[in-house]
């Protein structure tokens, strides 16, 4: 193979790779485009429809007004009861950003998860990314600490989910390399691990209140949403998106081989170091932001693979904006199914998530077999 043909392979992008799920060679072009453009118009609609539903019912029409007056007060008279305000700028708003952006990390997080290891069911939860955060974030809630004032819930989760991460990649080298299967079963012992740690240190919680919350946010909520509390956040959420949408290239050549990533000038050690820590850093912000919501990164990445193939120039931002729907609207079904209650959001999503895995699962303990 010739270092020129090479080059022109990966300037076009994997179109097929049964390491990260096969798929179509994708949407070309100005289609590519029109396709996001889309999704992004379908993701404003979304938040706009999001505010609206609830117990409360307030118009599409009320929430546009309500939006436009927090901006420019002289330019829509306040016509709504107050109550309508507090509810869609101060409540729902908030969780509807919320779920966008943590939505849109755990997709890109499995995403690139899938790609460092070459394996279609890598992603935060089965990694044991997920409940090590968790653990990290409720230890924090039960035992009082706050070491770093408002910002203790999110440190707490990043160390966990690095801890967790790291613990996986150390028992899958020891037992005889990284190979995808070891990494899958390493990540779902230390899963357990920091699960068992999560509910001792519930059950030896003194307050019982303070257990409760800790309990249904270890399944997942967005209802604590506050602006104030998005600000750092954000920032980190989203400068991490950024910078695995430029690592888009170095992820196709992880594709290949690491022999064929270090022969084009990606050293793929050091590459997987950094991205460990990117990846540690938004795991632990989205578990601290929303708890533990799990599968989105397993299911949204194939479903974006299946639209546009495999390159990560078109997979990241397609999977980013198809996570942040699919968990802004598993929010709202967890708001409406029994209403006034809600339901974790993390049980949503493992009614749709949990059933993809199984058959993921089947289908590559099937290939191993014919493989043989």
């Amino acid at each position: 193979m010739s270092q020129s043909w090479m080059r022109r392979l990966i300037r076009a992008g994997p179109r097929r790779s049964s390491a990260v799920g096969e798929g179509s060679p994708g949407i070309a072009g100005l289609g590519f485009a029109a396709v996001l453009g889309g999704l992004c118009l379908v993701l404003a609609v979304s938040i706009l429809l999001a505010v609206t539903l609830g117990p409360a019912d307030i118009s599409p029409v009320t929430a546009w007004q309500i939006g436009i007056h927090q901006f420019w007060p002289d330019l829509v008279s306040a016509e709504w009861p107050d109550a309508h305000e507090r509810i869609v700028w101060h409540v729902r708003l908030p969780r509807a950003l919320l779920a966008v952006l943590v939505g849109a990390a755990l997709a890109v997080v499995g995403t690139v998860l899938q790609a460092m290891v070459r394996n279609p069911l890598a992603d935060p939860t089965i990694l044991g990314g997920t409940a090590s955060a968790a653990a990290g974030a409720v230890s924090v809630m039960v035992l009082g600490w706050t070491f770093a004032g408002i910002y203790t819930l999110p440190v707490a989760a990043f160390a966990g989910g690095a801890i967790g991460y790291g613990l996986a990649f150390l028992l899958a080298n020891s037992w005889g390399g990284l190979s995808p299967l070891r990494l899958v079963l390493a990540g779902i012992a230390v899963g357990f691990l920091f699960s068992a740690l999560t509910s001792m240190l519930i059950f030896m919680s003194e307050q019982s209140q303070t257990a409760r919350v800790a309990l249904f946010w270890m399944l997942g909520a967005l209802g604590g949403a506050r602006w104030d509390q998005l600000g750092l956040p954000t920032i980190l959420l989203v400068a991490g998106l950024v910078y695995l949408l430029s690592q888009a290239r170095a992820l196709n050549l992880l594709l290949f081989g690491d022999e064929t990533a270090t022969s084009m000038g990606v050293p793929p050690n050091r590459l997987r170091r950094v991205l460990f820590v990117v990846v540690a850093l938004l795991t632990g912000t989205s578990v601290a932001l929303a708890g533990g919501v799990g599968f989105v990164g397993l299911v949204i990445p194939h479903a974006a693979r299946m639209v546009v193939g495999s390159d990560h120039r078109r997979v990241l931002p397609l999977a980013a904006l198809v996570g942040a729907l699919f968990l802004l609207w598993s929010d709202v079904l967890a708001r409406l199914v029994i209403q006034p209650r809600e339901l974790p959001i993390g049980v949503i999503t493992a009614l749709v998530g949990a059933p993809v895995f199984a058959l993921l699962l089947r289908s590559r303990l099937r290939g191993s077999e014919h493989a043989r």
